[in-house]
């Protein structure tokens, strides 16, 4: 077991708050909003990693908070919507310069409106339509290209002590599918829509939305980023990834030059054949493998590999397991980081989660280039 680290609960708990240091050390500010009305704000110390943005104390949630939910389809499109915009928002807004908060500038109301046909509404950003039209007409000639839009505000801070509001990412999550049905009650259709047509649409949707952010008080010069998500059908377990993304320039009203995004997620074991999938898909199945041999009592092994550049930059494990005891819980959870380390390229970051009914059980987390895993046994 010397290839095993084990991380105290305590040590864990530490991670996971990230964000909430101890206040000796932190340092008072004062933020203004929009409306010019300041108010004292704290600044965390404790910083992770570089790649993470520091969020100032107390949080202020979303005005949007919860539409989210209701508008994108899984819960993994939910997670990547936002965390992808973060990652994108980094060719923009340095992370060791600037501070991270939800959005404060579009509301409920307005995002809602927004998100409507502009046949139904004023604001509608999506295809309008006629009572003339047939469902299917609706699904092929005016589909809703729209499904939510995420906002992030990064802040920066002033010689006087304060942080001000210093850029804007906006993320548009599209439908890559749109669900109709031609009575009501009845069948529910699928029409997909090509990703040509989607990022043609999602660029002229973005437009609108920086015109009318433009617009906004506090937003009139701020640079800005733009990214156009594509999201993944209703059934499917693994999300979708931005497709392209943009700056918009201090005191510009367009995006000065869209690039494209080639990241994606690929389920594991996969009958893909593609070349850049086959190696990993081999390293995957002797994992896999090696599990059954030694463990018969679980009911799955499920990888999901991060691509960026036709390069695989982390794997992610679910094992789901229906063991009760704590012993066989630590003797599993150590023969399978064993394997991870023994399985997997060393320049690989792999994430194994094993849960149950009883919800988490163990963490292995293996950084890559790194010689001994991260281990946590939850209840142990």
């Amino acid at each position: 077991m010397n290839r095993l680290r084990w991380i105290p609960a305590m040590i864990v708990v530490a991670m996971l708050a990230g964000c909430v240091p101890s206040l000796k050390n932190d340092t008072e500010v004062v933020q203004s909003d929009a409306k010019d009305k300041e108010e004292a704000t704290i600044i965390p110390n404790m910083q992770i990693d570089d790649q993470y943005y520091r969020t100032l104390l107390p949080y202020k949630e979303s005005a949007s908070r919860g539409l989210i939910v209701s508008n994108i389809y899984s819960k993994y499109d939910v997670t990547e919507a936002e965390s992808g915009l973060l990652r994108l928002s980094k060719n923009a807004f340095d992370p060791s310069k600037y501070f991270f908060q939800e959005g404060q500038y579009l509301d409920k109301d307005t995002a809602s409106s927004w998100l409507e046909r502009s046949s139904q509404k004023d604001e509608g950003l999506n295809p309008a339509t006629s009572s003339k039209m047939s469902p299917t007409e609706r699904a092929t000639k005016a589909p809703i290209y729209l499904a939510h839009i995420v906002e992030q505000n990064y802040l920066e801070k002033t010689d006087k002590n304060k942080v001000k509001l210093a850029g804007v990412s906006i993320g548009l999550a599209l439908n890559s599918i749109y669900y109709y049905q031609k009575e009501d009650y009845g069948a529910t259709y699928e029409e997909s829509i090509l990703e040509p047509t989607l990022t043609e649409q999602g660029k002229k949707i973005a437009a609108q939305v920086i015109q009318r952010l433009r617009q906004k008080e506090g937003l009139e010069n701020v640079p800005m980023v733009v990214g156009l998500f594509k999201q993944q059908s209703r059934s499917s377990i693994v999300p979708g990834t931005y497709i392209s993304y943009g700056i918009v320039d201090e005191g510009s009203n367009k995006v000065s030059e869209w690039q494209s995004v080639k990241e994606e997620y690929v389920l594991f074991p996969t009958n893909d054949i593609k070349e850049n999938y086959r190696e990993m898909n081999q390293y995957f199945k002797n994992f896999k493998q090696d599990i059954d041999k030694y463990f018969t009592n679980y009911t799955n092994v499920i990888g999901t590999g991060f691509y960026q550049n036709n390069k695989i930059k982390k794997l992610t494990i679910d094992i789901p397991i229906k063991f009760y005891g704590t012993s066989e819980i630590v003797g599993f959870t150590q023969f399978m980081a064993g394997e991870v380390m023994d399985q997997f390229p060393k320049g690989l970051k792999v994430e194994v989660n094993v849960t149950s009914v009883n919800g988490p059980e163990a963490l292995v987390v293996k950084e890559a280039n790194s010689d001994k895993p991260d281990v946590h046994i939850y209840n142990d």
